[in-house]
């Protein structure tokens, strides 16, 4: 893409995509790098962006790949199509008036930093997708550590 006369600013764009969307949450850090690459690349200029373009490439292709950002994303979408616009629950809502604080809004809402390791199980979806999980840790060590604290939070 360089020797083809590629702008830099679109072959960083790209990098943006790759490290969220094939690095994803198996290496955060990915999605940092190739956004302060895109940054630093529009402060140097060419030619020495070449070398910025080649350490991200470097980087992100030798990361540890997941796509479970993205699976998550495509099925978050995939229920708000099938099920259309749910309420929040009652307890999420905000009360900014007399009467929406009448009716309940927020009443039973347990702040969660009031709590232990900052955490309260509490429903935050619709009764309707009850249980319903959007995002499955995939095998790597970053996303091992998140699907072990998510089932020490909330449980199996």
């Amino acid at each position: 893409m360089v020797e083809g006369g590629e702008d830099p600013k679109f072959i960083a764009r790209r990098l943006i995509i790759s490290a969220s969307e094939d690095v994803g949450l198996a290496n955060p850090n990915a999605l940092l790098l190739a956004t302060n690459a895109f940054e630093a690349i529009k402060m140097v200029g060419w030619p020495e962006a070449r070398i910025i373009l080649s350490e991200v490439t470097i980087y992100l292709a030798t990361s540890p790949k997941s796509n479970s950002a993205y699976m998550a994303i495509n099925q978050a979408q995939e229920v708000v199509r099938n099920t259309g616009n749910l309420p929040v629950p009652l307890h999420l809502r905000n009360a900014p008036t007399k009467l929406m604080k009448k009716m309940d809004y927020g009443k039973q809402y347990k702040y969660p930093h009031s709590y232990e390791n900052n955490f309260i199980a509490q429903d935050y979806l619709p009764d309707e997708l009850k249980n319903t999980n959007l995002f499955t840790p995939q095998n790597n060590p970053q996303e091992s550590k998140i699907g072990e604290r998510m089932n020490k939070l909330w449980g199996k």
